[in-house]
């Protein structure tokens, strides 16, 4: 069973690329360490499952194939630093790289439920600096590990709403599909957020032209 939690503001159309045949999506997985940030990327890449990890940061390159059209999927996978404050934990390159945003916790780890808080708040603090938000999903990892749960499905629905995202709760161990949801929904959410840029870029620019324009008809 897969736990899905979409905000209401997100009804943009999904079919905004045109007639551009293939998409490159940049996608930065966030989160404490040991709540299966690379069993999920590699689960999605090969469909298999692998536990064990060695403490390594890697971007990975995959191309799927969404709703007909092919996306070339940049993974970074990134590492969790356990002595530093949390706003050195996600840096100013790593949000300007990604297009899309996934934190990740273990239901049955609290302090990893932290970590993802104070991380889309530092996310959301950080991008009022920048021009472009990127979109975020939060997924609750390790669901087939009921008997050690210490974060409820609505804790992570809650957190989800609050901060405007999209929210998962999945075992990466269990099933495919559910990690197949997760990265297939942010493609859907960045070619959202693509399209409301580009729309915003357009006003922008016939605000601009009718402003020179009323500006030469004062000017005669």
């Amino acid at each position: 069973m897969v736990v899905q939690v979409k905000p209401s503001s997100h009804h943009c159309s999904k079919t905004i690329e045109g007639t551009q045949q293939k998409v490159e999506a940049n996608i930065l997985l966030l989160g404490a360490e040991n709540v299966g940030k690379s069993a999920l990327t590699v689960r999605f890449i090969t469909r298999r499952f692998i536990g064990e990890y060695g403490e390594i940061e890697s971007i990975y390159s995959h191309i799927d194939t969404v709703d007909g059209r092919e996306i070339s999927f940049n993974i970074w996978d990134s590492l969790y630093p356990q002595d530093s404050a949390i706003t050195e934990s996600i840096s100013e390159k790593q949000l300007q790289w990604a297009d899309g945003v996934i934190l990740v916790y273990s239901i049955c780890d609290r302090s990893s439920f932290k970590v993802v808080r104070q991380q889309v708040q530092r996310i959301r603090h950080a991008s009022r600096k920048m021009s472009a938000t990127a979109p975020i999903i939060i997924v609750g990892n390790k669901r087939d590990l009921q008997h050690r749960r210490t974060v409820s499905s609505e804790e992570g629905r809650l957190l989800a709403l609050s901060e405007d995202c999209v929210f998962f709760e999945i075992s990466a161990a269990e099933t495919y599909h559910g990690v197949l949801l997760v990265f297939h929904g942010l493609i859907d959410l960045i070619k959202e957020s693509r399209a409301l840029r580009k729309g915003a870029a357009g006003i922008k620019s016939i605000v601009r032209s009718m402003s020179t324009v009323f500006g030469k008809k004062r000017a005669e």
